[in-house]
């Protein structure tokens, strides 16, 4: 009986590990996202929403016009954990392309590119 626990044991161990690793902890590059709205056939491709912007300063950290914070990133989803963004969401769609995240967790209209370092 006691092998068979330790058995299993091991085997979900051993599955879990591929799906942890998938969203495994990570870096955001650093520089400055600026964000906007898709625009429409009558004007320009995007509105900027600067009250949106936010820059990456290190491995944790975020600036934003209203203040600092941190923030984790998992996988593809990158999540501000503190400061005046707490809570927000964003999906990396590339190295360079985050989307804002509705409530629901599907990508929103917001879209954040980063301009450099």
């Amino acid at each position: 009986m006691h092998r068979t626990f330790i058995t299993l044991a091991l085997a979900s161990a051993m599955l879990a590990g591929p799906a942890l690793a998938q969203n495994g902890i990570g870096t955001m590059e650093r520089g400055t996202y600026v964000c906007e709205l898709p625009g429409d056939v009558r004007g320009a491709a995007g509105i900027a929403q600067p009250e949106a912007n936010f820059t990456i300063i290190s491995a944790s950290r975020y600036s934003s016009p209203q203040g600092g914070g941190t923030y984790l990133r998992r996988g593809d989803v990158v999540r501000m954990t503190s400061g005046p963004r707490h809570g927000d969401a964003y999906r990396m769609i590339s190295r360079n392309f985050l989307r804002l995240l509705d409530d629901d967790g599907t990508p929103g209209k917001l879209r954040c590119i980063r301009r450099g370092r």
